[in-house]
């Protein structure tokens, strides 16, 4: 099973469900079903969003909620602790039954404000149910704490030597979270360790550059920060023949008009679509397409198509002969031997062709091996000279 399909399998398993109200600056949050390890991320994922963008008065309302573990009252706590760093406040009302009773021992009831009544009339309630299927939990996957520690680490001084310390401790401890990123990408034919080490390369960057007095979560500015490293990763790094900036920018920007004129027009653009839409030169858009095919090398052991397996790309190559440059040398050689005498034109003769010795020569010619010697090296100066010439 996919990790997409998993997560669509748990989703799908949810018993809650999450409704909205706004009033006079305060928002209300509805829970009905249960609240759990597994469905508690969605609610901090819509408690983060409101606190970002400065909605920080907040009332949840847990009357039709029939289960709440200790897990999630501890992520409650949380938000709440958020919302008054913020200048607001976040509270709990209408706790009824096992929920109240689960508030009670671990001693938050009253601290969580959990007997207190809504005092938000039922008809004033716009209910605005979250899609719980198209939430993107972003938020829910960092270490809820993360946000204070790099409070705590930009109050430190530069010079503090606890500042480094705090600094890994913080890398460490939302390593985890960056490699669960990574591995969403874990299927597009990279190694998993290096989008691994990239994952972890963002993170340093998101916790070098997150500035707390923004107000705003750690993982409002560290999801988008690793997963652009990881992108930028395959954009610059993958490929084996690297595409100029100018054609990378232009792809990203056909790819996302090839979409809207397909749906604009109901069949797929052509190069003059595309050219129009973008108000650019056609000519560009058919030198982005060749380059697009063009990100990897070939291997040479693959076979060519159209022919038997056994056949390789490598095997089909042309090459040039080595034996062409010699052709002119042994032409102009024939004519050079037959200016010599015919003495020494015997002598190369049973010296390379016939593979005799000087001794062997000097027999046959009747001549001392000293001057076949001689001879000999008269003729090849004679002939390597005019080949040079």
């Amino acid at each position: 099973m996919t990790a997409a399909a998993s997560s669509d399998t748990a989703r799908s398993r949810l018993d809650l469900t999450i409704a909205l109200s706004s009033r006079r600056g305060r928002d209300l949050v509805e829970l009905t079903g249960v609240l759990d390890y597994a469905s508690v991320p969605y609610l901090r994922h819509v408690v983060f969003g409101l606190l970002d963008e400065r909605r920080c008065r907040i009332t949840i309302d847990v009357s039709r909620l029939r289960i709440l573990d200790a897990a999630s009252i501890n992520v409650v706590l949380y938000l709440r602790d958020r919302a008054r760093q913020l200048g607001g406040d976040l509270q709990l009302t209408d706790a009824t039954g096992t929920v109240l009773t689960a508030l009670e021992i671990t001693g938050l009831a009253k601290q969580l404000g959990a007997y207190t009544v809504c005092d938000w009339p039922v008809a004033q309630r716009q209910r605005r149910v979250v899609d719980l299927d198209g939430l993107r939990l972003s938020h829910g996957q960092w270490p809820a704490g993360a946000t204070e520690l790099l409070t705590e680490l930009h109050a430190m001084a530069p010079d503090d030597p606890a500042r480094r310390r705090a600094r890994d401790a913080i890398i460490e401890l939302c390593l985890p979270t960056a490699h669960r990123l990574a591995r969403r990408y874990g299927s597009v034919g990279e190694p998993a360790t290096d989008l691994a080490q990239v994952a972890a390369l963002g993170l340093i960057k998101a916790v070098d550059g997150f500035d707390p007095a923004r107000g705003f979560e750690f993982a409002t500015y560290a999801t988008p920060t690793v997963l652009g490293e990881i992108k930028r990763h395959f954009r610059d790094r993958t490929s084996g023949i690297r595409m100029p900036r100018r054609l990378q920018e232009l792809r990203m920007s056909v790819n996302n008009a090839r979409d809207e004129l397909t749906q604009t027009l109901g069949r797929s653009p052509t190069v003059a679509d595309l050219a129009a839409h973008l108000d650019v030169a056609e000519e560009h858009i058919v030198e982005m397409l060749g380059a697009s095919n063009a990100h990897r090398p070939l291997s040479l052991n693959l076979p060519v198509v159209g022919t038997d397996e056994e056949t390789t790309i490598q095997e089909a190559i042309g090459d040039n002969d080595p034996e062409f440059d010699l052709v002119e040398h042994r032409q102009s050689l024939h004519v050079l031997i037959a200016r010599l005498p015919e003495r020494e034109r015997r002598i190369l003769s049973l010296r390379f062709y016939g593979n005799l010795s000087q001794s062997q020569i000097a027999e046959q010619v009747g001549l001392s091996q000293m001057h076949v010697s001689r001879l000999l090296r008269q003729s090849l100066v004679f002939l390597r000279r005019r080949l040079t010439d």
